[in-house]
């Protein structure tokens, strides 16, 4: 299996917690802060058998969207979902197509009424969706060919982008008023693919991904996507990215060792040059990230080393720290494998999928915040 074909499945099986089964509070630089973060609470959105989450969004703390899918074992049944918070239930909300969803890995939003999902669709092409609280409808994107894949979107008023890949070169497709347009790796005169690559994030201007070699970070400059000077690290890739303001974005992945092991990669945009930052010692893998616009950073992931966990990793002015939750009961693993966070309210929240010892997936929802101190904190 190739890397790139490993990274995918991985992509598959990101998840994240179930009950925690106790509350872990946060260091700030403050000795004594007003309020410390922490774990506030385990759900479910009661996917089928075998459900996973794989992105989120949040609009306000009543309007909050998650994507996956369900019986990920059974080829047949195999669907995807999408799924509302409406500040107090989860519900599904229905997918109005006849050939239905696969794996949907991404989810964005610019309001109630104007949400989008990416994934796989039954008939081989990318799915894209476009809708709200009411239903979905399919959106045939101009330029889709059979093969392509699409995991990453971001949306803007006016202006949706995903990014994906296309026979071994990067892909991002952006489409505005109802036009759709397509970019790929560039390719010699033989139709040799000058650029290979693949893209798994995009947010505000920036996509992240890997050459299969190394960091991938594609900027749009003008009306075109172009590849920008990134530290030399060989075996890395990049999964997810926040970009918080013109001189204030943070980029995670990780880099596969050559025994195999992965070591967890972030790096850091000034607005004029990406820095690999320096981590806790931990071998956790990393792969969603958030922004509250000020400088402080939520990255989410798994450790391995403490694997039934909750894990979280927070940065601020490139201090980083780890931030656990209690261990969830009757799991062998917990995976965070997206995160959002909530302005305002200051929440944060991650999804994914724990895993049983008979490797049967659960999904769940964790959220995480600000609470007030007790006693015990002082």
């Amino acid at each position: 299996m190739t890397r790139r074909y490993q990274r995918r499945a991985l992509t598959l099986i990101l998840a994240t917690s179930v009950a925690l089964s106790q509350v872990t509070p946060a260091a700030h630089a403050d000795p004594r802060p007003a309020t410390i973060e922490a774990w506030q609470q385990s759900t479910s959105v009661r996917l089928d058998a075998d459900g996973s989450l794989s992105d989120v969004t949040a609009l306000s703390s009543g309007d909050v969207w998650a994507v996956g899918q369900q019986e990920i074992w059974d080829v047949w049944k195999n669907r995807g979902t999408v799924r509302h918070w409406n500040g107090s239930s989860w519900s599904e909300v229905t997918l109005r197509d006849a050939t239905g969803a696969g794996n949907l890995r991404g989810v964005a939003a610019t309001s109630p009424s104007d949400v989008w999902a990416v994934g796989d669709g039954h008939d081989g092409l990318p799915y894209l969706a476009h809708g709200d609280a009411g239903g979905f409808d399919r959106v045939r994107a101009q330029g889709m060919r059979g093969g392509d894949w699409l995991g990453g979107i971001d949306a803007r008023p006016g202006r949706v982008v995903a990014v994906g890949s296309r026979d071994n070169s990067w892909l991002i497709l952006t489409g505005q008023g109802g036009e759709w347009t397509t970019q790929e790796s560039p390719r010699d005169d033989d139709g040799k693919v000058l650029e290979p690559g693949a893209l798994y994030g995009v947010s505000n201007g920036f996509a992240v991904g890997d050459t299969g070699r190394a960091p991938l970070i594609m900027h749009l400059s003008g009306a075109t996507w172009k590849p920008m000077r990134v530290p030399d690290i060989p075996g890395g890739y990049l999964r997810d990215i926040q970009v918080d303001g013109p001189k204030r974005a943070l980029a995670v992945g990780g880099v596969y060792g050559s025994d195999g092991e992965v070591d967890p990669l972030v790096l850091s945009w000034n607005g004029k040059r990406w820095k690999r930052e320096r981590l806790p010692e931990t071998e956790s893998r990393l792969y969603g990230v958030t922004g509250d616009g000020k400088g402080r950073f939520w990255i989410s992931g798994f450790d391995p080393s403490r694997a039934a966990e909750p894990f979280m990793m927070r940065c601020e002015k490139s201090d980083c720290e780890i931030i656990r939750g209690g261990a969830a009961k009757g799991k062998d693993s917990v995976r965070l494998q997206a995160v959002t966070y909530l302005a305002g309210k200051g929440d944060v929240w991650a999804v994914g999928h724990a895993v049983d010892a008979r490797e049967r997936y659960t999904d769940v929802v964790e959220l995480f915040g600000p609470r007030e101190p007790s006693l015990k904190d002082s």
